[in-house]
């Protein structure tokens, strides 16, 4: 009877591929299988155009079925461990962590929620900004422990239909500020968008229930429902960098979504 989690067995071609393209995994990919990180490089040179000659042996790789992943790690692996208990997107999360881990590498490492980027990890461009209680914070800063008993939620869970989990079906919808997003190309590269769209979508949250800013005229003013000018919502978005310069575009989506109504770009071009 074949043992489930045996590793498959490498064909010749296969382990010429991995060879030519990948010597410094092959001793691993012997050992342990084709993993996700494999499976990624392998599909990123495919994107290169630079499995032409070898593309059969690719093609194998690819219609592997990857080993399953486990959000668990052996308790003797983890340094300092404290169990967290937390829901993610909706759904509860019990795991153990190193005390010092943060949430963004529990949600990146552990639960395999990778929306979430790491760029500066140091709190400074808001790429890892997710939502915990409703409110935003920096992901990197957090640490999981911190999050017992709370509720986070990330990119993956923002569309309605979806179950926050890596393996949850195709999304039944947007939610209006990924649709904005899209419409007013609110991003080029797409590495800090998910951080981007995190901090909009409890921008409005905090607007809604009256919260000062640093360009909030009258701060002792009854806490009421704000209006978002373009310079509040500049303000506000400015712990979120964009490398791509994508910041119109941002500020007209939310404005989008904030109103209700559609908002046209004013191009200002130099001639």
């Amino acid at each position: 009877m074949k043992d489930e989690n045996e590793t498959p067995q490498l064909t010749e071609d296969e382990k010429k591929l991995f060879e030519d393209l990948m010597p410094e995994d092959l001793d691993e990919i012997l050992d342990t299988g084709v993993n996700r990180r494999h499976f990624l490089k392998l599909l990123t040179l495919a994107g290169g155009g630079m499995l032409a000659a070898q593309s059969a042996a690719a093609e194998q790789v690819f219609s592997r079925s990857l080993p399953p992943s486990s959000g668990s790690l052996a308790p003797a692996t983890i340094e300092n461990g404290v169990n967290v208990s937390f829901k993610v997107n909706g759904m509860v999360r019990k795991l153990m962590v190193d005390s010092r881990m943060t949430l963004l590498d529990t949600l990146r490492e552990r639960l395999e929620l990778t929306g979430s980027k790491k760029g500066c990890d140091q709190g400074q461009c808001g790429a890892c900004t997710v939502i915990v209680d409703g409110r935003r914070v920096l992901s990197c800063l957090t640490l999981a422990a911190s999050c017992e008993g709370r509720s986070v939620k990330t990119i993956e869970g923002l569309a309605q239909g979806n179950a926050g989990s890596s393996d949850a079906p195709s999304l039944d919808r947007l939610h209006p500020m990924q649709a904005a997003f899209l419409k007013h190309d609110g991003f080029q590269c797409g590495f800090c968008t998910s951080g981007q769209i995190c901090s909009a979508v409890a921008l409005l949250e905090e607007a809604k229930n009256g919260d000062a800013s640093y360009v909030t005229e009258n701060i002792r003013q009854k806490p009421g429902p704000v209006q978002l000018s373009i310079e509040e919502i500049r303000e506000r978005m400015s712990g979120n960098l964009c490398r791509c310069g994508a910041y119109p575009n941002i500020v007209a989506a939310i404005q989008e979504v904030h109103s209700g109504k559609p908002v046209e770009q004013t191009w200002q071009l130099v001639g």
